[in-house]
């Protein structure tokens, strides 16, 4: 860290990990330099967040001059950012230090990395290890996510005693990473699909999400989700400590004395890695398929790490979830209350009401978009919500849509839709915030909009 200070820094790329890193390099009293490709009048929120920043950083918008790049003793960008682009390469060319965001946090850390890698459940997943891993005594950052970036480590003011780094990581950030070498890497699947705009290919993509698994050596560990990836000969070969997990029985797959890991069985969570285990998740506070694919990643991570029983436990029933994200906020006289804003599509909508077993009163609505087709989705929504209360500049056009279903109210207010979901439900209800449209017609973002959903709930 001391070599880094009074550097004459440049950061590319202005979004919220970019604020992050002025904030760790003015920490170091470097002299800062912005630069970003859009034109200024495409950022006016974030000039104005610049400015008031003391010392205000210098700023290019609108294009990457090369002077810039050449005048710095470090340049910094955010994984948006082409990391082949001209002026980066010319920089490299005449010596300069330049790092992603993400490698100059790994070349910052000491401490053995956890590397959440794959095309599902990512966010989830590190958080849970985190959590547990907490619950076991041990002092855990949990980064490399939009909500923190993996820089934060470095800005810990305990940053010595922090005993494991859980980072969640993407293609994105693997490309052109040097010397990264985590102590475990979890692996939850492989997507079909690929970032276009920053790979040229699927092999491309793939190439570089693997290439993590490469790094790995006798003595790491390497967790692979056994339903998506037991067949990629891959990881079947990977040079490390492999256990793997299943949402089926190993036992019924006639597996059992092959693989080393987590499965269900007999509706429990069997893992037979350092010794045998059994939990029960029918006390499982969050909620839907996908989420108990990704608490059996993170039971075989730390089961791996010989968590105890008991953190793991409590993993199992107090994880609340990840904001916004069929996050769990709290139960109110016997009324349940989960905070979706995130699911801003009508399909992410209708995956979320699919994770409860019992239809309920769903809040929905947002910005109205002429694009998004509602019709679609009104049998699914029909099924799953017993009472939908309707908010926002598109719950006329919702309500036309769900012309069918018994009990649809439209309302005035965000506040007056909590207050009326509310009033409508009985014990043993769950109120839903799944928004299936944008929250720009009130609101920032779906963060500001999940933020003040709870606020209200918590003023019930």
């Amino acid at each position: 860290m001391e070599r880094l200070k009074n550097k004459k820094v440049l950061i590319v790329g202005i979004g919220r990990t970019g604020f992050t890193l002025i904030n760790f390099f003015n920490r170091l009293d470097c002299n800062i330099r912005v630069t970003d490709i859009k034109p200024i009048f495409d950022l006016n929120k974030a000039v104005k967040k610049l400015k008031r920043i003391d010392p205000a950083p210098e700023m290019t918008f609108g294009e990457h001059k090369d002077d810039d790049f050449l005048e710095a003793d470090i340049i910094v960008y955010s994984s948006a950012v082409d990391p082949n682009m001209p002026q980066l390469e010319l920089a490299r060319s005449r010596g300069k230090e330049v790092y992603s965001e993400f490698g100059l946090a790994n070349k910052l850390c000491k401490k053995p990395v956890i590397a959440v890698c794959g095309s599902y459940g990512r966010t989830t997943v590190a958080h849970m290890i985190g959590f547990t891993l907490k619950q076991d005594g041990k002092n855990v950052f949990v980064g490399g996510t939009n909500d923190s970036a993996f820089i934060e480590y470095a800005m810990l003011p305990n940053s010595d005693e922090i005993d494991y780094v859980v980072v969640e990581v993407s293609a994105n950030q693997l490309r052109r990473l040097e010397n990264f070498h985590p102590r475990m890497v979890v692996f939850t699947g492989l997507s079909e699909t690929y970032p276009d705009k920053n790979f040229t290919s699927a092999s491309e993509y793939i190439e570089t999400k693997l290439s993590i698994v490469k790094s790995l050596s006798p003595d790491d560990i390497l967790i692979v989700n056994f339903d998506r990836l037991a067949n990629n000969a891959f990881f079947r070969n990977a040079n490390c400590q492999t256990y793997w997990y299943s949402r089926r029985s190993f036992v019924q797959l006639g597996v059992m004395n092959e693989v080393q890991g987590t499965h269900f069985h007999n509706r429990r969570v069997h893992s037979n890695i350092n010794h045998h285990s059994e939990f029960v998740v029918t006390k499982m506070r969050i909620i839907g398929q996908n989420n108990r694919e990704n608490l059996l990643a993170a039971i075989t991570a730390c089961k791996a790490l010989d968590v105890s029983d008991k953190a793991i436990g409590i993993c199992i029933e107090k994880f609340p979830g990840i904001p916004h994200r069929l996050e769990f906020v709290m139960e109110k006289n016997g009324v349940s209350f989960y905070n979706d804003s995130k699911a801003e599509t009508m399909e992410e909508m209708i995956k979320s009401l699919e994770s409860f077993k019992q239809p309920v009163i769903l809040i929905a609505g947002g910005k109205d978009i002429e694009e998004i087709e509602f019709e679609p989705y009104v049998d699914d929504v029909i099924k799953h919500g017993r009472v939908l209360v309707l908010v926002g500049e598109s719950k006329e056009r919702l309500n036309r849509a769900l012309g069918d279903h018994p009990q649809t109210y439209i309302v005035g207010s965000f506040e007056e839709s909590i207050l009326f979901a509310y009033q409508k439900s009985r014990t043993g209800d769950t109120i839903l915030l799944s928004p299936g449209n944008p929250s720009t017609d009130f609101f920032r973002d779906y963060e500001e909009r999940g933020n003040y959903y709870k606020k209200l709930i918590y003023q019930l």
